[in-house]
């Protein structure tokens, strides 16, 4: 990698809002919190009802580890640029057309977070008159994620649309090292011939 490239990457780096920085972290260790205790009661789930006593609370765990996995997921996707969109199309392309290809892609990722935000709320608000059994919480309990990863990911998106307009979209990739491996030597010669 260039001087010129580790300069921009640094510049990059540093005009990142820091804040998010620790907030993108905290949702990463909770997304793995999440995703260690939907396993593991997953697997107490199995290992009970095959013992002949099943705990009926861990399904209602189960399934609310996974929706916040989810959610949460995909608002620290989206801060990481994981996610699914064009990036094919804005890729290939440099300058101005990737500016406005990349500008257009945000604006898309910030309409669904409307979406999320306002139909998830009003979800939630409904959520109040059903129940989970056997805990009788209410079903809204589940549909909070879906209003908080809105916001999240509408975040995440304003933060990529400010920065990518003050300094492009157009990010260098560090280049991968390509270390020469040596092919492994195991004993046997060629044809079984010595």
């Amino acid at each position: 990698m260039s001087i010129a490239d580790r300069l921009v990457l640094q510049r990059q780096h540093h005009l990142k809002w820091r804040a998010l920085d620790r907030l993108e972290l905290i949702l990463m260790v909770i997304c793995g919190v999440l995703c260690f205790g939907f396993s593991l009661s997953v697997t107490a789930d199995i290992i009970t009802r095959t013992i002949g006593h099943p705990w009926l609370w861990l399904q209602e765990a189960t399934s609310t580890l996974f929706i916040y996995a989810i959610f949460i997921g995909c608002a620290v996707a989206t801060r990481r640029n994981d996610h699914l969109y064009l990036t094919a199309i804005s890729e290939s392309m440099h300058g101005t057309p990737r500016l406005i290809v990349e500008i257009l892609i945000r604006l898309v990722v910030l309409a669904v977070a409307g979406c999320l935000i306002y139909y998830g709320y009003i979800n939630y608000l409904r959520g109040f008159g059903s129940f989970r059994l056997p805990s009788n919480t209410p079903i809204a309990s589940l549909y909070a994620a879906i209003p908080l990863s809105g916001v999240l990911i509408a975040l995440f998106t304003v933060e990529q649309l400010v920065n990518g307009i003050r300094n492009g979209f157009d990010h260098p990739e560090p280049p991968e090292d390509a270390a020469d491996i040596p092919p492994a030597d195991t004993g046997i010669q060629n044809g079984g011939r010595s």
